[in-house]
C-alpha cells in the first residue's frame, strides 16, 4: 500500500492551508480538473454526474492516516472516496481518490456563505474565472 494517496479535492479542503491548519501535511500540490462531473453546492460542495461537464480543483498527495482524519468530522463523515482522473494543463493524468456524497440530497438550496468561501479559494488558486463565476449560480 502507498504511503501516501493523491486526492482531488473540489470544496474548501483544495486550499492546501486549510488542510495544514488542520494539522495535516499535504503535498505534490497542484491544480487539476475533472471531466463528465458537475459541482453542486448544497450545505458543502458535492458532484454531479455531467456528461459535458468540468470541475477544476486540485490534487494532493496526504498519507492514509491523514485522509482519515480528515473525513472523520460530522460534517464530511457521509463522504465516500471514488477513483476520478485528474487532468493537468500540462496535459498529463493521474488516478485520485475523490470523495463525494453517495446519494445527492434533494433540497435545492445554496448555501451561499459556502458558495462565497469556495469562490474566495477558487480565485485564490488561480482557478478560471469563468469557473469561479460560476460556483454556486448552477443548480
Amino acid at each position: 500500500m502507498a504511503d501516501r494517496v493523491t486526492v482531488f479535492f473540489y470544496g474548501l479542503f483544495m486550499d492546501p492551508e486549510r488542510l495544514e491548519a488542520k494539522g495535516l501535511r499535504p503535498a505534490n500540490v497542484r491544480q487539476a480538473y475533472i471531466e463528465r462531473f458537475a459541482l453542486r453546492i448544497g450545505d458543502r460542495a458535492t458532484l454531479l454526474a455531467d456528461p459535458d461537464g468540468r470541475v477544476y480543483g486540485t490534487t494532493a498527495t496526504l498519507t492514509h492516516a491523514e485522509i482519515d482524519r480528515l473525513y472523520s468530522g460530522p460534517s464530511v463523515a457521509a463522504y465516500r472516496p471514488e477513483p476520478v482522473l485528474a487532468q493537468f494543463s500540462n496535459g498529463t493524468a493521474e488516478l485520485a481518490l475523490c470523495f463525494n456524497l453517495p446519494t445527492i440530497p434533494q433540497e435545492k438550496t445554496t448555501n451561499q456563505s459556502y458558495a462565497s468561501d469556495l469562490r474566495a479559494v477558487a480565485r485564490k488558486l488561480g482557478l478560471p474565472e469563468s469557473y469561479v463565476a460560476s460556483i454556486g449560480n448552477k443548480e
